[in-house]
Order: C-alpha cells, then structure tokens, then sequence
C-alpha cells in the first residue's frame, strides 16, 4: 500500500448509536427471521432499507424500500434528498396504503437496526 500510496480510513464508532444503546429509548428487538428470508408465503416477511443513489453532479439521494421476499416484489418504496425518519415512515405509510399487497398472517417487516427502524415512531405504526 506504501508503494501506490493506498491509504486506508478507518471509519469513526457513530456517537448516536452509542447515545441511543445508552438511553434505551430505541428498543433492539430479537432476531426471529435468523436469516430464514424464503418462507415460500408472499406477504409473509418483508425486507426493507435505504441506500443512496448518486445522480448529476455528485449529488445523493436516498431510496428507501420494502420487498416481499418470496416473490423479490418491490412492495413500496420512496425516494428523498434527506436521510430522515420521515424517510422510512412514509414508505410504510405507502405500504398500508397500497390495497394490492395482501399480508399473510403472522407477517412482520425485517430491517436493520438503525435508527430509522427502531425509532419509536416507526414501531407505533400499524
């Protein structure tokens, strides 16, 4: 790495996840899904996360998205300028509201857990 003058970031520890391990106001659920994504019922597990798409000039979007994984079916999904809470809320709130997607019983979205997910915003959604 000396040679082609690689040098390689180490990435700092994010203070607000630390901050909300700490106050406890984010609750951490269990895993239940133990990477068991193909249960061969649609509607039964969904996925979701956000990542960002870079366009024009440098600039960064961010895409956020439920997928039904049995059938890979984007469900709902939602684009914005801003990494915000808001962000994953309103891509549930369109999933709800999309009258085509019909949820097996005992269904349950599967995420990270960021803070978009944990917060207790999106857990009082239903």
């Amino acid at each position: 790495m000396k040679k082609y003058k690689i040098v390689c970031t180490i990435r700092k520890a994010n203070p607000y996840k630390k901050m909300l391990k700490a106050t406890k106001e984010h609750p951490i659920f269990p895993n239940l899904l133990n990477r068991r994504f193909k249960q061969g019922i649609p509607g039964k597990i969904l996925l979701t996360d956000i990542t960002y798409l870079y366009y024009g000039n440098g600039q960064k979007a961010y895409l956020s998205t439920i997928i039904d994984s049995s059938t890979n079916e984007i469900l709902a999904y939602n684009v914005s300028n801003t990494m915000t809470i808001d962000l994953s809320i309103d891509t549930l709130v369109m999933l709800i509201k999309n009258k085509q997607v019909k949820f097996a019983e005992g269904a349950y979205i599967h995420s990270d857990q960021g803070a978009h997910y944990t917060s207790p915003t999106f857990q009082e959604i239903r």
